[in-house]
């Protein structure tokens, strides 16, 4: 059975105009996309591609040319469905001189919320944004990475459906953008869908189940992210233990059969994944001395 579609897009295209009416930029040109309820769905492309206006469209904070956008099956326009959209845009805009409760609880109360599930709920996204040492201080004084999680937070504080994220690691150290897409995996577990876009091709890949890729306001491929990035004409081998006079006799195999020996030797692992492993082993163990490799 389909999944409930949350949002969809119908040949959705969105021209800019300069003072006088004639075309500036097109920014997007007939646009069919949908995302699915409980996924994490990708917007990749290169500046200038179309991946902020299609949010902006998607949240009513811009008409379209032509076309139609829709969010839970109401047009993107209708206002009341933002109830149940969480946004972080790039930049997050906070008021400086609040802390981490008072801003929570100020987005709380423009949502209604009661003020006893309030309290809980603002205690609950801090913990889960790893600030509850920082509560008390004034944003003024976060860095980036700290002001990306309490926008995260604040994008959460009405429990949103559709969480719609644009750049949600910018700012983050290497533990922190694990930290952040851990968060957005929970997010999915939990149910929620996941709207987000991003240059880091890495972050892409490691969290969404599906990706549109779009270049100059078209959509030029879409999928899953494991079927696109599947090499359907190459064969992968990986083998432990196998001494070279078996590697020969593996590449005289291959060759007999007209194949072609690409490469063969140890696999690699990522700078993201071996930095991690040196932090969390100099946690373990302090004082252990670096050695050179």
């Amino acid at each position: 059975m389909q999944s409930e579609t949350i949002v969809e897009t119908r040949s959705l295209s969105k021209v800019y105009r300069d003072f006088w009416g004639r075309q500036k930029v097109r920014a997007l040109k007939a646009l069919d996309l949908e995302v699915r309820r409980g996924e994490v769905f990708g917007l990749l492309g290169p500046n200038g591609s179309g991946k902020t206006t299609t949010i902006k469209l998607i949240l009513g904070l811009l008409f379209p040319t032509s076309g139609q956008a829709l969010v839970f099956g109401r047009d993107a326009t209708d206002v009341t469905k933002n109830q149940r959209i969480g946004y972080l845009p790039e930049e997050s805009y906070l008021y400086r001189f609040l802390n981490a409760e008072e801003t929570l609880d100020f987005y709380g109360r423009l949502f209604n919320i009661p003020r006893a599930v309030r309290r809980q709920r603002v205690a609950d996204l801090i913990e889960m944004v790893g600030l509850d040492w920082a509560k008390r201080r004034p944003l003024k004084e976060y860095s980036k990475g700290m002001t990306r999680r309490i926008g995260l937070a604040q994008a959460l504080i009405n429990d949103p459906d559709l969480v719609v994220l644009d750049e949600p690691t910018t700012g983050l150290d290497p533990i922190g953008t694990r930290e952040m897409k851990d968060l957005i995996l929970k997010l999915r577990d939990e149910g929620k869908t996941v709207l987000m876009c991003s240059h880091l091709l890495a972050d892409v890949q490691d969290v969404c189940d599906r990706i549109a890729i779009l270049y100059q306001g078209e959509l030029k491929e879409m999928g899953r992210v494991d079927s696109l990035l599947q090499v359907r004409d190459v064969t992968e081998i990986r083998v432990a233990g196998l001494n070279p006079l078996a590697q020969q006799e593996v590449r005289e195999v291959i060759e007999r059969n007209n194949g072609h020996v690409l490469q063969m030797g140890n696999p690699t692992t990522t700078l993201e994944e071996l930095f991690l492993k040196i932090i969390h082993e100099s946690q373990e163990h302090p004082g252990r001395r670096v050695r050179e490799k």
